[in-house]
């Protein structure tokens, strides 16, 4: 139930997919912990099975045969279900509270507000914040157009909330609570698939739960928490067309007269898998994610250069000689028009806003200052925004101004420098020493649950290169995609929450790492990763130990998120205490 390297799984694309002798450097890679593939149907390795719990588990609860196998059955949407009601909880609990507007709130809050009524960005005036907060209704959305430099969708996401509740803080931060509390759902559906088990799904969806920097982004009204929607939604298209196009090419496959599928190089390397509309959703959300945020494009490379390399293993398994040379005749083309021109249309559409008014900033540039242009055969309004997005990147690539709270994207998964969003001090608090409470909202991921996932993907990188997992490199390139272009722009001023677009591949990271502690069940693998038979009471020590670790691991890092439960929701605590929660001192 909790294996994340299931017999039928494991090594499923790496090479010698007919099963012979292990290569020369698969040998020597066997002192790494490189272990061959075991002999597994070739089915199962394009369409590995899903887990089931073994039967001492409904014995020990004393639920009969019959109902067990209904909740397992009702288990794949009911798991997923019941920890998204939780994380939901926790998130629409006090949305209200703090009642201000909180970092960068001041931004985009009164842009979707102006871009929802009019289709524009307007130019609010300064210290316009506090009377938004007293009677919203007696501000005025200015008419003359704000220079703004991130696109539109996300704006249009906080402005559908504040359509719906108001322009307050509840309205501005409601649809990225929603979209908070789905991702969880999302998780534990795209975990339970990646992992062909429920149980790991949902464990993954928790984690997500309760980490702290992916709450905080939930409650507030900033742009990256819902690029992060976008891009997991667009992961989970990706493996979902993954399974379905390895299903396809397994039903293509010549069956023995023994029932037993068999490869086929001329079917490996000539069959065309047809309609994929599960990539095409995958371009659409990426372009809407990077049309909330341009660091979407980074995620739109990688993920592309992914989906490929899974459509190559799947031929190879599927016995294609020349796996390579079949995907650029058959698969490549298709997987670029399904992703690259959707995601532009998609990112050009996001403007139509902007595009119908004669307004925005510099909506006019064409027609003025770019008049005579030699590309004046376009439209006017695709050469004012592309001029538009020329000025952005400059802004973008130039933005150096010191800040508090900036911090070097090598610090960020030990949570170096996290980034206070709202600090507000307390005096005649009577339950602290210094006679003061605090007050702050502390955009920090759950520490426990972030320094387990640096050993989680030192484990992940291992077990890609050396176990030849596709799913440790899948968690791996949603990490890379997200995290290591920052490198690229270390002196540009850049924060710790923009790490909030790769939280769920770590919480991804530290299910696979909790499931490899807890060991594979009996019957599942136990042989090819530890050396153990499915009668080796050694085998069912070893793995009662494993969850019992674990399940403490995981219990530490519930406890840890409580722990930080005030520093998270602007919660009044004496100054004692407060202080008591900065473990470091570049927390402060």
């Amino acid at each position: 139930m909790t294996s994340t390297a299931p017999e039928t799984q494991r090594g499923q694309d790496a090479g010698d997919p007919l099963g012979e002798q292990p290569t020369s450097w698969q040998r020597r890679l066997r002192r790494f912990g490189h272990v061959p593939r075991p002999e597994t149907p070739l089915r199962d390795r394009l369409d590995p099975p899903y887990t089931r719990p073994g039967r001492q588990v409904w014995s020990v609860l004393a639920i009969p045969p019959q109902v067990a196998d209904r909740l397992v059955r009702w288990s794949g949407w009911g798991g997923p279900l019941l920890v998204t009601l939780v994380a939901g909880l926790l998130r629409f609990w006090r949305l209200d509270q703090p009642k201000a507007v909180i970092f960068d709130e001041t931004y985009y809050a009164k842009d979707a507000w102006a871009l929802v009524n009019q289709g524009y960005e307007g130019s609010w005036p300064k210290d316009v914040d506090k009377l938004i907060l007293k009677d919203p209704s007696s501000v005025p959305i200015p008419t003359d157009p704000g220079y703004v430099v991130h696109p539109p969708v996300g704006k249009w996401i906080i402005g559908f909330g504040e359509q719906l509740f108001g322009f307050t803080p509840f309205g501005w931060r409601f649809m990225v609570a929603v979209l908070g509390t789905i991702s969880v759902l999302l998780l534990c559906r795209i975990g339970r698939r990646l992992f062909r088990s429920t149980f790991l799904g949902c464990l993954a969806g928790l984690l997500l739960a309760v980490d702290g920097l992916h709450f905080v982004m939930s409650r507030t009204a900033l742009l990256d928490l819902i690029v992060m929607f976008f891009v997991l939604a667009a992961f989970g298209c990706l493996v979902v067309d993954r399974d379905r196009s390895r299903r396809r090419l397994a039903d293509a496959l010549p069956v023995d007269e023994e029932g037993v599928l068999r490869p086929d190089a001329r079917i490996a390397e000539t069959l065309r898998l047809g309609w994929r509309p599960w990539r095409l959703g995958a371009g659409v959300m990426l372009g809407l994610a990077f049309a909330t945020k341009w660091n979407g494009l980074y995620v739109l490379a990688a993920f592309g250069l992914m989906t490929v390399l899974w459509d190559v293993g799947a031929r190879r398994t599927a016995g294609a000689a020349r796996p390579y040379m079949a995907v650029l005749r058959r698969d490549l083309i298709p997987a670029f028009l399904s992703t690259v021109p959707v995601a532009i249309v998609t990112y050009i559409v996001s403007w139509t806003g902007w595009i119908v008014t004669d307004k925005g900033y510099y909506r006019n540039w064409a027609a003025t200052e770019g008049k005579g242009s030699s590309w004046g055969w376009l439209p006017d309004w695709l050469r004012s925004l592309w001029h538009y997005e020329n000025q952005v990147y400059d802004f973008h690539v130039g933005l150096t101004s010191g800040h508090t709270y900036e911090s070097n994207p090598w610090s960020w998964l030990v949570l170096g420098r996290p980034v206070s969003y709202f600090y507000e001090e307390q005096t005649g608090c009577k339950e602290s020493s210094t006679g003061k409470c605090a007050a702050e909202v502390l955009a920090i991921g759950t520490p426990l649950l972030w320094w387990l996932a640096c050993f989680a993907l030192a484990y992940v990188v291992w077990r890609w290169l050396f176990r030849r997992d596709w799913r440790a490199g899948a968690i791996a390139c949603g990490v890379a995609a997200g995290w290591v272009p920052w490198f690229f722009y270390q002196e540009r001023t850049i924060f710790l929450f923009y790490a909030v677009v790769f939280v769920p591949f770590l919480c991804l990271a530290v299910t696979m790492l909790l499931g490899a502690i807890v060991g594979p069940a009996a019957g599942t693998g136990a042989r090819a990763d530890l050396g153990l038979t499915s009668k080796d009471p050694t085998g069912e020590r070893r793995r009662t130990l494993g969850a019992i670790a674990a399940g403490v691991l995981v219990l530490l890092i519930i406890w840890n998120f409580i722990y930080f439960w005030p520093l998270y929701t602007g919660t009044s605590i004496p100054e004692d205490l407060w202080r008591d929660r900065m473990w470091l001192d570049t927390w402060v």
